[in-house]
């Protein structure tokens, strides 16, 4: 497996500052109609409606020099009846531009439910804080477990008492479905993704996640004062659809909650 692949349920594309693809996920043919190979070295607005691709570069200008992550909801990229969900964010010189098909439904309802979730925090003890937090992560996300992690501090909420997980480096931040194979990237010139929000797991975590029996897995850090003091880890045995918008929700609840935590 080479060290650049994601996962099967969205494509991703590399591009250049002026948007030029430099590298494609060698499963675009199931999202663009054109093969990897063709979409290597083109303007990606060769592949794309305008209005879209205009609105999506000007958001990505507005976030210059920021690391975040930028994201649209149910965009028509292409000339036809489907709408996809993009997450896209500036490495270096290049471009990591991600894409999943939109749900049909439901778009806000996660990012809806934060500041509720939120509001019902109890904030008096640091212990019963963090406890709660988990609870309403595993509630945000409906995961089977979600894990709070805070500089040697452990809560968990679950459905049923399981062992701790286990797994040999840092995971993604999302992980859909530990049972499908991972999509190289075209050139194989393993340069990595780090930071994509599809990168697959190694070879050596699908099959540590495969042995514990866990499907899929969401992961969002948790920042004090600018420093990542912690993590959330939600994981579930059976595979989910991968959500940009739940992750997005998940790191906002993990984000004000940092910002909320007493030392």
């Amino acid at each position: 497996m080479p060290e650049a692949a994601i996962q099967s349920a969205g494509f991703l594309l590399e591009l250049s500052p002026d948007w030029l693809i430099q590298r494609a996920s060698e499963n675009a043919h199931s999202f663009f109609s054109e093969y990897h190979q063709r979409l290597v070295g083109d303007p990606l607005s060769e592949f794309t409606l305008a209005q879209p691709l205009h609105d999506l570069r000007n958001s990505l200008s507005r976030q210059r020099g920021s690391s975040g992550i930028a994201r649209a909801y149910r965009v028509r990229l292409l000339d036809e009846p489907r709408y996809f969900d993009i997450a896209f964010q500036n490495t270096g010189d290049t471009i990591l531009f991600e894409g999943l098909p939109s749900a049909d439904e439901g778009i806000g309802d996660c990012l809806g439910s934060v500041s509720r979730l939120i509001d019902g925090l109890d904030q008096t003890d640091r212990k019963v804080m963090m406890e709660g937090a988990a609870r309403r992560m595993r509630a945000l996300t409906g995961f089977d477990r979600a894990v709070l992690v805070l500089r040697g501090e452990r809560v968990e909420s679950s459905r049923s008492k399981r062992p701790e997980l286990e797994i040999t480096g840092e995971l993604p931040s999302i992980v859909a479905n530990s049972a499908q194979e991972p999509v190289g990237l075209f050139p194989h010139n393993n340069e990595r993704i780090g930071r994509a929000l599809l990168r697959s797991p190694t070879l050596q975590q699908l099959e540590e996640l495969r042995t514990a029996g866990i499907a899929s897995i969401l992961r969002v850090p948790v920042f004090r004062n600018g420093e990542t003091v912690g993590h959330f880890e939600c994981d579930n045995r059976t595979p989910r659809a991968p959500s940009f918008e739940l992750h997005a929700a998940a790191e906002l609840f993990a984000q004000i909650f940092g910002m909320l935590l007493k030392d």
